[in-house]
């Protein structure tokens, strides 16, 4: 499912629409064979040996002159890493040395991968900006990046960015079946595509390689060990480098943890996360209702509903200024699951579409062509990882039936799932299974893990598994919200602990809870009066 990626990790300035689901059945295997651990040895090597040249980063990059950028040289396939190459993007600002007017000693580079999969980290090092980010930013110099596939790095395709911009779309909650094969015939498709537009190389776009890739930028940073921080799927990826290179580890944080059990990655993880989007998008209508003074669209979450689907059965019949249908409608709201920052714009674009005014909701809901080629790029990423990193099933009844099912009680967001996830039903290069996440005590460092109780994206039975695979670790929860992404954010508890690991290394005893956040303010913008 698609998402915007990473939100209190850097607040408003990274922002990028991405996803998290992860990938699903079929048996683990053991670590990955010799050619490719000695590929990236081979890899690590030379990347020391260049280091990366920092300097402007390009000019279609609004940013302030202390963001430097370079480039990462690392091999498509490991397991032939004198073979074709492709650049990774790379972004970063220094140290500060500096907090309070006090001198800080430099800790060495934070990489931060903002998850995904198929988001950029390249505008991350600018949360040293951000008054959350003070300390921290004083003491690391603070590393983002655009993995393979995004961006400038090798960047995938699977389709014309310009077809994202077609007309308002249907999203019915309960499909016909002629419906359901269009529905088919698009996943194909688009499947097909991404091999047409992306060649042999699409089955290099994986996790595991996103984890090889890690080690090669730890190298070319000069750090002899990796201090990382990965939201949501980046959790995937730095779950994955634990187990490959636990030696390598420095300090590592995991905020808001993909569930790494290889028998949920993929299809059964995302199950797992339509169920909990129905739970958050009960929060989202019980703080409306709470606030029906306001907003006027009831009293009860019951009363909410029954007014969202009046604007979803209007917007059938008539697309609000012919660009925003249900499916535009379904997008907008989605994004409430994610943070409840937005809720005080979503409510009100809502409370002014029933009373005649659609301009807040077109704004809140309507393509943005200026990010249609960065949207599509995304989207390829999210599939092909989504679609190599595990087996989907390739029998379109046992979706049918398993889907029909969970959206009798969850279906808010569970035939969007579908689709999304669809082409990997299709996929047209093998899938790998899934590596079997795991530390031994002593093997790896104690590595901090952030969640949120109610957390939609990743829902909180992930970050209690991946403590039970990382032998060492220890959970900080967000009790009873559900903000996707939390180190960083709002909550000064949070932070406290987080600040903490990074700095000195300090961890709670075992497990720690922090108080919610306070919920949003309800506002009535303007145009929704």
């Amino acid at each position: 499912m698609r998402a915007a990626a990473l939100y209190g990790v850097t607040g408003v300035l990274v922002l990028t629409a991405a996803v998290v689901v992860a990938a699903p059945a079929g048996s683990a295997e053991p670590l990955p064979g010799p050619a490719e651990r000695q590929g990236v040895a081979v890899a690590a090597a030379r990347a020391a040996a260049e280091g990366i040249r920092f300097g402007k980063c390009s000019e279609e990059q609004d940013t302030p002159g202390s963001l430097q950028c370079g480039t990462v040289t690392v091999p498509l396939d490991y397991a032939h890493p004198d073979g074709e190459k492709i650049e990774l993007t790379v972004s970063r600002v220094r140290a500060t040395g500096e907090n309070a007017g006090l001198k800080v000693p430099r800790l060495g580079s934070l990489v931060f991968n903002p998850g995904g999969p198929g988001a950029s980290g390249m505008y991350f090092p600018l949360a040293g900006l951000l008054p959350e980010w003070k300390r921290v930013a004083a003491a690391y110099d603070l590393v983002g990046y655009a993995p393979r596939g995004v961006g400038r790095s090798a960047p995938l395709s699977c389709q014309e960015p310009k077809r994202l911009l077609k007309g308002p779309s249907q999203l019915p909650t309960d499909p016909s079946e002629s419906y359901k094969k269009e529905r088919i015939a698009q996943a194909k498709t688009y499947a097909r595509g991404c091999l047409q537009r992306s060649g042999s190389r699409l089955r290099h776009f994986s996790s595991l390689n996103n984890a090889r890739d890690l080690d090669v930028l730890r190298a070319a940073l000069g750090e002899r060990k990796l201090t990382f921080m990965g939201a949501s799927y980046g959790t995937y990826f730095g779950a994955l480098y634990a187990t490959l290179f636990p030696s390598h580890v420095r300090r590592m944080v995991f905020d808001s943890a993909v569930n790494p059990d290889p028998e949920r990655i993929g299809y059964r993880n995302s199950l797992d996360q339509s169920a909990a989007f129905e739970r958050r998008w009960a929060d989202f209508r019980a703080w409306v209702a709470r606030h029906d003074k306001v907003y006027g669209l009831g009293s009860t979450p019951e009363q909410v509903l029954l007014g969202y689907e009046k604007a979803r059965a209007r917007l059938a019949a008539e697309p609000a200024g012919g660009k925003v249908g249900p499916g535009q409608l379904q997008a907008a709201f989605r994004q409430a699951a994610y943070y409840d920052d937005y809720w005080p714009q979503l409510a009100p674009a809502l409370s002014a579409y029933l009373r005649g005014d659609p301009k807040p909701l077109i704004q809140q809901a309507g393509p943005y062509p200026e990010v249609v080629t960065e949207q599509e790029n995304g989207n390829a990423v999210y599939t092909a990882i989504e679609c190599n990193d595990a087996s989907w099933p390739t029998d379109w009844r046992v979706w049918d039936r398993d889907n029909t099912r969970l959206a009798r009680v969850a279906p808010f967001a569970t035939w969007d799932n579908v689709w999304t996830n669809l082409p990997c039903a299709y996929w047209p290069v093998p899938h790998q299974k899934p590596l079997d996440v795991r530390t031994s005590p002593g093997e790896l460092p104690p590595t901090l893990i952030l969640a949120a109780e109610r957390d939609a994206v990743t829902p909180y039975a992930g970050a209690l598994e991946l403590r039970r695979r990382l032998s060492g670790s220890v959970l900080v929860t967000e009790r009873a919200v559900g903000t996707h992404g939390i180190g960083g954010g709002s909550n000064a508890c949070v932070n406290g602990h987080l600040e903490a690991y990074l700095l000195e290394g300090r961890l709670p005893a075992r497990r720690a809870a922090c108080a919610p956040r306070p919920e949003p303010t309800p506002s009535a913008s303007r145009d929704a009066r």
